[in-house]
């Protein structure tokens, strides 16, 4: 690959990392409020607004897996985590200092906006570590398995086991530290989970849009990867 396209190949890897990174921080910061949503009769779901950027995390991880290779992928996971930890210590700092008399937000409503982001961005690393390698994983075993092909297999394999072992990890973490009442453990997993999974099949059609689009500027072939970006 010449030095045009491997500059090209970079700046792409850094445009999907910093989408990864936003849509992690964002659902890290926005999880305290809930809406419900009736999916057409079938079934209402329960679900924290922090949920709708975290998807996005899957698409971009399963994308750099398909083009980059998995090497790739870990490295901005390890971004993400590393993101994580300082909007963490961001709030907190902000959470400690005292507000001015004028200031439009007072210390009390600032806490009860941020206040769990503690606890809910501590409880997101440990469950989002796990889930997004473990994401990673399997989709490397299936593209493996398969030789390349039946990309949509790969990428609702991955996406729904990961994200079940994701909702369930930090739901236990937040009920366990009293973030959320172990009465909404049940509704919230059934919930988060049926969401995550009608979501992988919905950005389906995506990933196979941008990965066809990047794969033919590129000129990669069938289980082909960019090599030394």
């Amino acid at each position: 690959m010449g030095i045009k396209r491997a500059i090209q190949a970079e700046r792409l890897y850094l445009v999907l990392t910093a989408i990864f990174v936003a849509s992690l921080v964002a659902g890290n910061l926005i999880f305290q409020k809930f809406f419900s949503w009736d999916f057409f009769g079938i079934y209402t779901f329960e679900i924290s607004v922090g949920i709708l950027p975290y998807p996005i995390t899957f698409l971009i991880t399963d994308i750099i897996s398909e083009i980059y290779g998995k090497k790739k992928a870990n490295r901005v996971v390890l971004s993400g985590l590393f993101a994580s930890v300082f909007v963490l210590g961001v709030v907190m700092l902000a959470d400690y200092v005292p507000a001015t008399v004028w200031s439009p937000v007072q210390n009390e409503t600032f806490h009860n906006v941020f206040g769990l982001t503690v606890v809910a961005v501590g409880a997101s690393m440990m469950a989002y570590l796990l889930a997004q390698f473990v994401d990673i994983r399997v989709y490397h075993f299936w593209k493996k398995k398969t030789r390349g092909k039946h990309l949509w297999l790969r990428n609702n394999a991955s996406t729904m086991f990961s994200q079940l072992v994701d909702t369930s990890s930090v739901l236990l973490l937040l009920c366990s530290f009293g973030a959320i009442e172990w009465d909404k453990f049940t509704s919230l997993l059934i919930s988060g989970v049926l969401f995550k999974v009608l979501i992988a099949a919905i950005d389906t059609p995506f990933l196979y849009f941008f990965v066809g689009w990047i794969k033919r500027y590129f000129q990669l072939g069938i289980n082909e990867e960019l090599d030394g970006v």
